[in-house]
């Protein structure tokens, strides 16, 4: 098994590279193997609803989303990490996962997902609350601990010594671990996950 944990913050081994680190010590005590993808400094444009990925052969701007899409294929759960940016996922984030979804949510489908931001100070909550749409839409339980998962620090330093936060992000590979376990556990007895007709969709007109 493994878990794709993406790093959407420009610095590579930052505050959001260290939350992610957390969880993945607890997939890898577990016997699950990790990467953490990072989305990278150079710009990511947003999805501009040309239907080219329809084509099935990822976003037709390619670079960074399609390096991930082609590891979403493999990947059996993913952890989306972000840096709180005017209270917000940050920019390169939040298109990315606009064309990640997009192009390649088939292959996110019905696989565990957590989120989980770093910050300074504040704009936490609002950024979990956007991150946590792109899961909903593609059928994937989603994975908590005991707290919102969310970590405070200017550097990587000070993000260890915010004990909570550190052990909610622990929390959470933990947990993703189990769940995982249990999947696994289900596939072997035979139950996969439902097979959801497509949802009818209706525009709010009168």
């Amino acid at each position: 098994m493994k878990v794709l944990l993406i790093n959407g913050s420009p610095h590579e081994k930052g505050c959001t590279y260290t939350a992610l680190s957390l969880i993945a010590e607890e997939l890898n005590r577990a016997h699950i193997e990790t990467e953490i993808f990072n989305v990278g400094t150079r710009p990511v444009g947003g999805c501009i609803g040309c239907g080219g990925c329809a084509a099935g052969s990822g976003c037709v701007f390619g670079g960074v989303v399609n390096e991930a899409i082609e590891k979403a294929r493999t990947a059996d759960a993913f952890v989306f990490g972000s840096p709180v940016h005017y209270a917000s996922a940050s920019g390169n984030m939040t298109s990315f996962m606009d064309r990640l979804s997009y192009a390649g949510g088939k292959y996110l489908a019905y696989k565990p997902a957590a989120i989980c931001c770093s910050a300074r100070r504040g704009g936490t909550t609002t950024t979990l609350d956007q991150l946590v749409k792109y899961p909903e839409f593609f059928h994937m339980p989603l994975v908590n601990g005991s707290y919102w998962a969310m970590i405070h620090g200017s550097n990587p330093a000070q993000v260890l010594q915010d004990e909570e936060g550190c052990a909610v992000m622990r929390e959470l590979g933990r947990n993703m671990a189990w769940l995982l376990q249990c999947i696994e556990a289900g596939k072997a007895a035979g139950i996969r996950h439902p097979e959801n007709p497509r949802r009818p969709m209706t525009n709010f007109i009168r």
